[in-house]
């Protein structure tokens, strides 16, 4: 008996998101010779020893079985220790659930606290995993502004001016990627006034708070809003554990209990020897003396990269106050898109760099540049663009 062909369609909702335009760069970078890459947002160092040791260790012990689905109880009472003892902030570990990374953490609160019809604000620009979860919990999406003579910081009073009924959701990210801004004290203040007053939440997306320069310091929205913020967090950056995929969210009970809830049908437990090196990563000074020297390297190559810009044509830099990312403006007389000029950028001088647009509409007439490469390579990378740019 024969049977007719069927045909398959994928859901719908595939179709919702975008893929990430940093990726399609790095892919055409990747047919090309002689490439240096200031694109991609991961740090260049190793995990620290001692904290790869411990993970070592815990297989050894026999950490290699499930886990709670919020996540080992002595790990998530070391993240409230740090939050304690960091900012002062009385944190319970009952608040917290351990992520795959700060990407879980941000689906499952768009998943938990959003539905059909609702509205999330979501800055401009913005790193790229918002909008796109926003459209899977098929949520509105209002873009929020964030302007250069604001220092790229939220302004509460356009703020105010986007909020509708429908709004439930506040995405902030400081310190930013892909400006490098931070936010002062006086404006943290007003964003969680505004989410008290407007019954919103605020998904707080914090894993650059220890990467901080001239001064600057990170205030957690989550002890001006505590009953308002999920906070989200992660080991990627602060501890150079990117492809660890650990992270983890602080957020009010009602909360918690359902993103754990939800958690538990995505992944069921964050890997169980990871978590017991997040123990050694948080308590160990060792892992901490690491993080200091990291700062120190980061805030050097950021010196070396701004002292290029600002004597190479054709780009101006924001100067950055976190993360590490330069966040530099094309000259408009060039009459080139982000796009287009980070495509010629790497045909001509073999560098990768993000075009602004990857990052919302908002980004456009701007690139970001990450200074997480080896000294040589950027110096070398700094290089080619200034003698390629004296050409134009």
């Amino acid at each position: 008996m024969r049977y007719k062909k069927r045909k398959y369609f994928l859901a719908g909702r595939i179709n919702l998101i975008q893929r990430s335009k940093i990726r399609e760069l790095f892919e055409k970078a990747r047919k090309m010779k002689n490439v240096i890459s200031l694109g991609i947002g991961e740090p260049d160092f190793d995990t620290p020893e001692v904290i790869k040791e411990a993970a070592k260790r815990a297989i050894d012990e026999g950490y290699t079985h499930y886990t709670p689905n919020a996540g080992i109880p002595e790990f998530r009472e070391a993240i409230a220790e740090y939050y304690r003892s960091h900012y002062r902030i009385d944190v319970s570990s009952d608040d917290i659930i351990v992520t795959a990374g700060a990407y879980e953490a941000t689906y499952l609160a768009f998943q938990t606290l959003l539905e059909a019809g609702d509205d999330v604000i979501i800055p401009d620009p913005a790193f790229v995993c918002y909008a796109e979860d926003a459209k899977i919990a098929e949520a509105g999406i209002i873009r929020l502004p964030l302007r250069e003579e604001n220092d790229f910081q939220i302004n509460p009073d356009e703020l105010l001016e986007a909020i509708t009924k429908r709004t439930r959701v506040l995405v902030v990210n400081y310190p930013n990627n892909p400006t490098g801004a931070v936010l002062t004290k006086e404006t943290v203040r007003a964003i969680a006034d505004i989410a008290e007053d407007y019954n919103l939440y605020i998904l707080s997306d914090e894993p650059y708070e220890h990467f901080l320069y001239e001064g600057a310091k990170h205030y957690p929205m989550i002890k001006y809003a505590p009953d308002n913020t999920i906070l989200a967090n992660s080991f990627s950056k602060t501890f150079a554990m990117t492809g660890w995929r650990l992270g983890f969210t602080i957020a009010p009970k009602q909360v918690i209990r359902d993103m754990i809830k939800l958690h538990a049908y995505v992944i069921g437990n964050v890997t169980s020897f990871v978590q017991i090196a997040g123990i050694t990563a948080l308590r160990d000074r060792r892992s901490w003396e690491a993080v200091k020297r990291m700062r120190h390297t980061y805030a050097e190559r950021r010196k070396v990269v701004l002292k290029y810009l600002e004597e190479m044509p054709h780009l101006t830099p924001f100067r950055p106050k976190g993360a590490f990312y330069v966040w530099a403006k094309i000259d408009p007389e060039l009459d080139m898109s982000s796009e287009d000029f980070a495509n010629w950028l790497l045909e001509n001088a073999r560098v990768v760099v993000i075009p602004g647009t990857a990052f919302g509409k908002a980004g456009e007439g701007w690139v970001r540049i990450s200074y997480a490469t080896k000294r040589g390579q950027l110096i070398e990378a700094m290089e080619r663009m200034k003698e390629a740019l004296s050409g134009l």
